[in-house]
Order: structure tokens, then sequence, then C-alpha cells
């Protein structure tokens, strides 16, 4: 089986865990207004535990998190400052070479397609794109929740000279007869069929249960595409939206059992794993067994 590359966790969760000032709406930039030193803290528990990508603390440094006073106010420092946290947490872990992706979140909050609006989208990608695009190394598009979302996203990069990742949020589905849907409701067949002659380098599946992804890898491979995938999923009960509350975590997905999906997931051909919300350092480090 081929080699794993392995991200890191779910930020928000794991500087709640610390400590770190975390509550809704501000979500993880609370920390990074508050507490800048826990998010590099939480970067370091990630990195300790073994990952090879750090992503960037920008998901929620959006109008939806932050409102749009601060957003059109401190946006552009904010935005930054994660950015330059990452990159020196990265640059200064020696054991080995660590790199940065730059977060590009739903504009308007996690699994709501249905707040969509493209013009709006693309003035709120364009400062996130600015002033993250000198410190990182890739960019990483998450939760993607419908077809139009990706392609605002594949648009508002087309002109930075930084690779793309794509990872969509898949739909909870009541039984496995059921089609893999993105949260939209689109078919994943379609939203992969999209893909296939873009600039996307990677495709992922985040912010979803652990048992949605094995059967996503199949359509991948009944597919053709022939890019690097990859999951990382989170640890929530099934939920509707992720912004109303904190959504309950689930209590019976142990390191070890993470790591078993991640087995399964590797030999389905996924090259790219690890965590999304209430996935911790300590699940990360389990994942290290996948290139032993």
């Amino acid at each position: 089986m081929s080699k794993v590359t392995i991200l890191d966790g779910g930020m928000g969760r794991q500087l709640e865990a610390m400590g770190a000032p975390f509550k809704q709406p501000e979500w993880s930039a609370l920390a990074l207004m508050e507490a800048p030193e826990t998010v590099t803290q939480a970067h370091q528990a990630f990195l300790d535990a073994g990952c090879d990508i750090i992503t960037t603390n920008a998901y929620a440094l959006i109008p939806f998190h932050i409102g749009q006073e601060r957003f059109d106010k401190d946006g552009a420092d904010l935005i930054e400052l994660a950015a330059q946290i990452a990159r020196t947490a990265a640059d200064e872990h020696h054991q080995r070479v660590i790199k940065v992706a730059g977060s590009l979140p739903p504009a308007f909050g996690s699994y709501r397609p249905d707040l969509f609006d493209k013009n709006k989208a693309t003035d709120i990608y364009a400062p996130l794109i600015k002033h993250q695009e000198s410190y990182i190394d890739f960019w990483l598009a998450e939760t993607m929740s419908s077809i139009i979302e990706a392609q605002t996203i594949i648009e508002a990069t087309s002109k930075s000279n930084k690779d793309l990742w794509l990872s969509f949020s898949l739909k909870d589905r009541l039984g496995a007869d059921e089609p893999i849907q993105l949260r939209s409701g689109e078919l994943l067949i379609d939203a992969i069929e999209m893909i296939k002659g873009s600039p996307v380098k990677a495709l992922l599946f985040n912010c979803s249960q652990p048992e949605e992804m094995s059967d996503a890898f199949d359509i991948i491979q009944q597919s053709g595409l022939s890019i690097p995938y990859g999951a990382y999923a989170n640890n929530f009960e099934k939920v509707k939206s992720a912004n109303e509350n904190l959504s309950t975590l689930r209590n019976d997905i142990t390191s070890n059992d993470y790591l078993s999906f991640a087995k399964q997931w590797q030999r389905q051909g996924a090259t790219i794993i690890g965590g999304c919300c209430g996935i911790g350092p300590d699940h990360i480090a389990q994942l290290t067994q996948l290139n032993n």
C-alpha cells in the first residue's frame, strides 16, 4: 500500500479541549483574537503527534462567524496572523519537513449550501487568499457542500501560484442503499465529473462521519479520477447544521477505532488522511502506524 500523508486534526475542538477561548459564533477564531499563543500550542500538539501537514486557523475568519464589521475592520490582520502562526510552527518543527495548508472555508458556514451567494463569496475569498498566500504551501478548500461552492473556489484560486486541494462534506445517510451525496443533495459522482480537467490536485472528504468515506472511495475508483484522494472525518453525532450550537461529539470513536477506519481507507487507495472536528492529537498519533 502507498505511503499516507497525514493531516492534522480538528483545530476548534482541540482549542476547546485545551481551555482556549472557544464558543459560537466565533468558533476557532476566538482563540486567534484573544489568545493567539493557544493556536500555536494547538498546532504543536498535532505536530508532536506526527502529522505532515498543518492547516491555518482561518476556517472561521469569515463574516458568518466573526461578523461583517469585524471582518471588514480586522479580517486581513487576523487572516495573516493565522497564516504566520502556522508557518512559524511548521518551520520551527525541525524533526521533519512540514507543509502548511491554507484553509479556504465555506463562505457562509458549514453545511449551508442554501445560503450560498457567488458574488458575496468571491468578496470573502479575496482577502483569505491574499493574506495567506505568501505563507502557505497549497490551498485546502474545506467542507464544500455543493458543486457551485467548489467551482467558485476553483475560480477564486485560479490566479494563485499555489496548488488547490478540494474537500467535500458528505451528507449523512440513513442507510447504505442511499446514494452518496454532498450536503446539497447533489450526487458525489457529479461533483467528481466537475473536477475532471480542473486544476484540483487532490480530492478529499471532510467533516463527515467516518462511516461515509469507504463508499465515497468506491465511487472515486469507479469514476476513473486520477488524482490523489483521502479523508479527514469528524467525530460528531449526525447533525443538520454545524453552526447553530456546539455539535455533540460521539464517544464511540477512540483513536484505535479511527485507525481501523483509516486502514480501510488506505486499502481503498487513500493516500491523504487526517481528522476534522473532534479528532485530536491522540487520533493523529495512531495514524502514523499507517506508514509502518
